[in-house]
Parts: C-alpha cells; structure tokens; sequence
C-alpha cells in the first residue's frame, strides 16, 4: 500500500518547507498581532478605525485570494508604479516562499489580533491602576505587568491559530511553493499513485497537529504555574 517507487523524500523535504513556512509565518502573525491589538485598545482614532479595516477586510476576503493578490497582483502593482516613478522599466520578483509567509503572516495576525485584543482586556484593571500609582511608566506597567499575563491569556488562542495555519500551507501549492502538498502531489503524478501520497501527506499533518498540541499544553502548563485555581 505505502510502495512510494522511490519518491518517499518528498514528504521529508515538503515538511521542513511546511514546518518553516508556518514557524516564520507565525512570528509575523504574532507581529501584526500585537500591532492591531495596540491599534483597536488605544485611544488614538486613526489607529482604530486602521486596525478594524485590517481586521474586517483580511478575514472577509479568502485566504487563496489573498495568496493570489499579493503572488501577482501586488508584484504586478509595484512593477508599474515604480516604472512610472523611474521613467524606466523594473522588474519585481517576489518568490513563494517569501510571498507564502507575508501571506499568511499578514491573514493570520488579522485574527492573532482578536486574540491578544481579548487578552489584554482580561486582564484585571486593578493591577495596572496599582502599577501607576507606584510610579511605573506604561512602557514598565506593559513589560512586567502586562504582557506577562497576556501570553498566558492567548496561548489557548494562538495555539489554535496556529494549527489551522499549519494547514494553510497547503494552499501555497498554487504558488509552486514546495512544501508538503506541492511534493505529495508531484510524487503523486509521476508514480501514478494519488490515493498513498495524499493518503501519507494527510497523516503527516496530522503528526504535526498531535505535536503541536502536546507543545501547546505543555506551555499552557509553564504559564499557568503558580496561578491559583478558583
């Protein structure tokens, strides 16, 4: 059932590619997280009305139509308006592992910012008034107060995030990206044997979902020592 006719690599080499896609993407979620957090719990307008648009447009619009925008459209774009701005023609090449991680970095921080949102506001009101009131700045107030807690709040949030970002890097196959899908399915055309890669390919994220998760709890574990159950 599992006779690969010489292709088993594919599946080594499409997961690192996979694994490294969405560790690198996830960093750029976080990123674009805590920014659009900031953005809808300060006072500033601007920075609201920005950070609900980027939330509002980036979760309402697929995440395959995105990959597509930003794989030929943006390049596209840039291509022209640098060539009206130099007078001369220039040529932009984003490659898709690049592309892959702006991508979902940028999709997945639209909902990463929902989740430090919420956990920013768990946090017990009280702690920060008792921070100022004796004399630490807010910069201090975020570093030893804050995000302490708010990682503790957001694990269980982002930790589902990123099992369905994981599984997103599937979609980058349509950008000859070669990670797990794109091998699984070149190994699959050439040996003629679509159901055992596919088949092989679907438990492989599995074991990353299982990984993933026994990480995550351990980490919920770490965060929460020391915390007082009601």
């Amino acid at each position: 059932m599992f006779d690969f006719r010489g292709y088993g690599w594919v599946f080594w080499e499409g997961l690192q590619v996979t694994v490294l896609v969405g560790l690198c993407a996830g960093v750029v979620a976080i990123a674009m997280g805590l920014l659009g957090a900031w953005g809808k719990l300060c006072k500033a307008r601007p920075a609201n009305m920005l950070a609900n648009a980027y939330t509002t447009v980036v979760r309402g619009v697929p995440e395959l139509v995105l990959i597509l925008l930003v794989y030929y459209g943006v390049t596209i774009l840039l291509q022209r308006v640098l060539t009206a701005l130099l007078g001369a023609e220039v040529l932009i090449d984003i490659d898709p592992f690049t592309a892959g991680v702006l991508t979902l970095g940028v999709i997945y921080g639209a909902f990463a910012t929902e989740v430090f949102r919420g956990a920013f506001q768990a946090i017990p009101k009280g702690q920060i008034e008792a921070a100022h009131s004796f004399g630490m700045s807010r910069l201090l107030t975020l570093r030893r107060i804050m995000l302490p807690q708010v990682w503790r709040f957001a694990l269980p949030g982002l930790g589902n995030l990123w099992l369905v970002l994981i599984k997103a890097t599937a979609l980058m196959s349509v950008i000859q990206l070669e990670e797990l899908m794109r091998w699984s399915d070149i190994g699959a055309r050439n040996t003629k044997l679509p159901f055992t890669f596919y088949l092989t390919a679907s438990f492989i994220y599995l074991g990353i979902t299982i990984v993933s998760m026994t990480l995550q709890h351990w980490a919920e574990t770490w965060a929460n020592r020391g915390v007082r159950r009601a």
